[in-house]
């Protein structure tokens, strides 16, 4: 009897020391250079500074009043939101900004660089909450002359993602079409593409239902008009006998642009009558903060992934790697992510510094909806360029061009 019940606790003793030495490998991860594991840390603390910025907007009205910095906002609780959300993002800004200047350039593991980037956590959660405090002394112009300067660098974040995204789509028809998949992708492709075009279809629908409930919409008709005229036109360049590229990458393309164009409309104020998907949304309930957590969360992830994407930015492919080179680049990670600090302050705000923001709400106001829109346009005609830019280059190689 004895022995069972020792052979029970040694059993217990080792399953307890199993799951220490799994804790222990787990946080060995972050006190050695790992940089796979490294883009976590950094997706993580970005995703804090974002709910920072949320919570000064949405609940620091009381705190921030305290600051005589803030006396330019003449007690408007607006400006302080709106400040508070300026300050946090420049804080994260300025954060990402040195660890770029620090890293940009590194190309092999275990150098200095590569271990700064990937270790010394200690040292950078402080720096990063000291980068954080310190905007909140700054003089209230400087903030809003920051959140000016802020538009320009979420416009370069909304292009470095727009570039992103094209960049996989082209990568996954280049990868279905190569002579190692072809055959057995083809029937894949064609679901694939079909779907993609029924889901654009149907969304276009949804949306001429739900943001059109009255002929004198015009400007939502106009947008969703647009938007399917825009996937006519990718899909007839795209099977051009020039061109043939496929049914695959318009189809996926006309998802990106439909949802753009959704998120245009979704961004309009409430009040007007051809949103009452957004008046019915002015009232705070579970779904809208559902909606909320989920955007927050898809911004965060959205940013993670472009910052990873630095290949498709190389103009010349490298594709002998050797086993001590960095897995993404280092430099253009940070970089994206101090676009994406400008970015998710003018969600939170509206992109207009001068506009009230509701508790639970992103990415609303008229400004919001354009760029947006601009967004959309700037997508096709991305994506119509490195369709026929190709063939402008033969053109000219033969001597069709002058």
């Amino acid at each position: 009897m004895t022995s069972g019940v020792e052979g029970d606790m040694e059993s217990g003793e080792g399953v307890s020391n199993v799951r220490n030495n799994m804790f222990k490998d787990w946080c060995g991860q972050f006190r050695s250079s790992n940089p796979s594991m490294a883009r976590y840390v950094y997706g993580l603390l970005f995703l804090v500074a974002n709910l920072l910025a949320w919570a000064a907007r949405d609940y620091g009205h009381g705190p921030l009043t305290e600051l005589e910095r803030f006396k330019g906002c003449h007690g408007t609780k607006d400006c302080f939101g709106t400040e508070g959300v300026l300050r946090v993002s420049l804080g994260c800004f300025t954060f990402f900004i040195i660890m770029f200047l620090s890293t940009m350039g590194t190309k092999k593991l275990h150098v200095a660089r590569d271990l700064w980037h990937s270790g010394w956590w200690s040292i950078k959660i402080i720096l990063l909450i000291a980068l954080t405090a310190i905007p909140f002394l700054v003089p209230a112009p400087f903030i809003l002359l920051y959140g000016e300067i802020a538009h320009f660098g979420a416009g370069v974040f909304l292009l470095i993602q727009l570039i992103s995204v094209i960049s996989f789509i082209k990568w996954l028809n280049d990868c279905c079409e190569s002579d190692k998949y072809s055959e057995k992708c083809h029937i894949h492709v064609m679901l694939l593409a079909t779907t993609a075009y029924l889901v654009c279809i149907v969304g276009i629908i949804l949306m001429y239902i739900w943001y059109v409930p009255e002929p004198s919409c015009l400007l939502n008709i106009f947008f969703i008009t647009w938007t399917l005229v825009l996937l006519q036109l990718m899909t007839s360049v795209s099977l051009h006998p020039k061109v043939n590229a496929g049914f695959l990458t318009p189809g996926l393309m006309g998802l990106y642009v439909v949802f753009i164009c959704w998120c245009a409309i979704r961004s309009e104020p409430a009040g007007g009558r051809c949103n009452r998907k957004a008046e019915a949304s002015n009232h705070t309930d579970w779904l809208t903060i559902i909606s909320f957590v989920i955007a927050l969360l898809a911004m965060v992830i959205a940013t993670f992934s472009t910052g990873i994407d630095s290949q498709c930015f190389q103009f010349k492919k490298n594709d002998s790697k050797s086993e001590d080179d960095v897995p993404y680049g280092y430099g253009f990670f940070h970089f994206v992510f101090a676009t994406g600090a400008m970015y998710f302050a003018m969600l939170l705000i509206g992109w207009n510094t001068h506009h009230p923001m509701k508790k639970w709400t992103i990415d609303v106001g008229w400004t919001s909806t354009w760029v947006r829109i601009v967004n959309e346009w700037l997508a096709v005609c991305v994506y119509l360029w490195m369709l026929v830019a190709p063939m402008l280059w033969k053109w000219r190689e033969f001597g069709g061009i002058p």
